[in-house]
């Protein structure tokens, strides 16, 4: 048996906290009033707002979360009791808060603000797994086990080849992350239809700067859907990912197979009713809450489509889906982590599934063996079938009843056939495949 280091530090070191805190409401309205503060400065600089005023909203610039619930219970319109409680708090020079400014204008480029948050821990998420499956890779360069295709026994394989493929996935889910986040990465100060009715092109850009992103090109009253359905949608097909690898581990730890399994702790108990359980549930988790980010991509696409320069549509849904998703793609990850970090391994039982068919799995070796000797491909294909068919019915070793046919050991020498079943011959490609990957491996932004 073999198992992973199960660092005591390795999942504080990969949950992030503070992903929850990113969506407070308490946060939103920091970020809210920290675009309404660089829209000031900027305009400031270019004297349409008073410097005093400017730097009023900076230094006095405040609310209380409680006064806020308050005013919206009466106004129904949360900007506006935004912009009131803070106004209560600045004092006469209040009247220069949201100066050319609709409410999107603040709400779209403060979420922007709150994605690149997430992000930033989302990535720092991913380069742990990433790091994680590729230590467990090498690992197992060279551990054999049976590859299976429709569940059955198919050919032999590499078990570090599995971790390696999850390894290259996850790679390719974070240039696609990269690239989402980058797109996320957003503000719009255009105004209630996006035309710049009061303020110019040139403060858009230089807020934006302010803020540490980048203009819209053109919008309505809102950055366009289209941006948000993709970061949401790549979530969904980053934690698929994690689907796969822990649907994958549940089907290796099942009784019948159990190649590998979950840590299971000293003082685990995985049944109430029978002592000798020991079940995937993290496992289980990872694939059910997988769910619930896909379903939220589903949300993320109806969003695009808004009536005109914009309908308020979109808003209630992404208050549930933004958080939700990046709290969950977090918790996946680290979850993920912590199983492959800590996943038990048992080779000796690889083995001995491997070679519980007698050889079986060999049979596509000694059908192109047979063809190279001269036999004719549909002739060899035939003489191969019968012998596993027989092996599969009368639970036979294929490798005796080959090696008792004149018909093949008349083409084939005892040396040639002992060749045909030789497990290094079907592994020899491995460590040119491990090359492969690790020698393209992408560059963490």
């Amino acid at each position: 048996m073999t198992k992973g280091r199960g660092d005591a530090g390795l999942i504080a070191r990969y949950t992030r906290p503070g992903m929850g805190a990113i969506w407070t409401d308490e946060n939103k309205y920091r970020m809210w009033l920290k675009v309404e503060t660089a829209a000031s400065e900027t305009l400031a600089e270019d004297g349409i707002v008073p410097r005093d005023a400017a730097a009023a909203i900076r230094e006095l610039g405040d609310f209380d979360l409680k006064r806020i619930h308050e005013i919206e219970s009466e106004v129904k319109h949360d900007v506006i009791a935004f912009t009131t409680a803070v106004a209560e708090k600045i004092g006469p020079q209040a009247r220069w808060l949201h100066y050319g400014l609709t409410s999107n204008d603040v709400v779209d480029t403060a979420q922007a603000l709150q994605v690149k948050a997430a992000s930033g821990l989302l990535h720092q998420g991913i380069l742990g797994l990433k790091e994680v499956l590729k230590r467990r890779a090498l690992e197992f360069q060279h551990t054999p086990t049976i590859g299976r295709t429709h569940g059955v026994h198919a050919e032999p394989t590499a078990f570090g080849l599995k971790l390696l493929n999850w390894y290259a996935e996850i790679e390719r889910d974070l240039v696609r992350f990269h690239a989402a986040a980058e797109d996320m990465r957003v503000g719009k100060l255009s105004g209630a239809v996006g035309t710049f009715g009061h303020l110019k092109p040139e403060h858009e850009v230089r807020i934006c700067e302010r803020l540490g992103l980048k203009p819209a090109p053109v919008a309505t009253q809102v950055i366009q859907r289209d941006r948000h359905a993709h970061y949401i949608s790549t979530l969904a097909v980053l934690t698929a990912t994690l689907d796969k690898i822990a649907t994958e581990i549940r089907h290796l730890q099942r009784t019948e197979v159990r190649e590998a399994e979950e840590f299971f702790s000293e003082k685990q108990k995985g049944s109430s009713a029978m002592p000798h359980k020991r079940n995937p549930i993290t496992s289980e988790q990872i694939s059910g809450l997988a769910r619930v980010v896909r379903a939220n991509a589903q949300a993320a696409f109806e969003n695009v489509a808004l009536w005109h320069e914009r309908d308020i549509s979109h808003s209630s849904v992404e208050r549930v889906i933004f958080p939700d998703s990046t709290i969950l793609a977090d918790y996946l990850l680290a979850k993920t982590t912590s199983l492959i970090d800590k996943l038990l391994v048992y080779p000796k039982r690889m083995l001995r599934n491997l070679e519980s068919t007698g050889g079986l799995i060999f049979s596509g070796q000694l059908l192109l063996d047979l063809a190279e000797s001269g036999m004719s491909r549909e002739d060899a294909y035939r003489l191969v079938q019968s012998h596993a068919m027989r092996a599969w019915r009368e639970e036979l070793v294929f490798r005796d009843l080959v090696a008792q046919d004149p018909e093949i050991t008349a083409r084939l020498s005892p040396e040639k056939l002992a060749r045909t079943f030789e497990l290094a011959r079907q592994l020899r490609n491995v460590d040119a495949i491990f090359d492969r990957v690790l020698k393209h491996e992408a560059v963490p932004a």
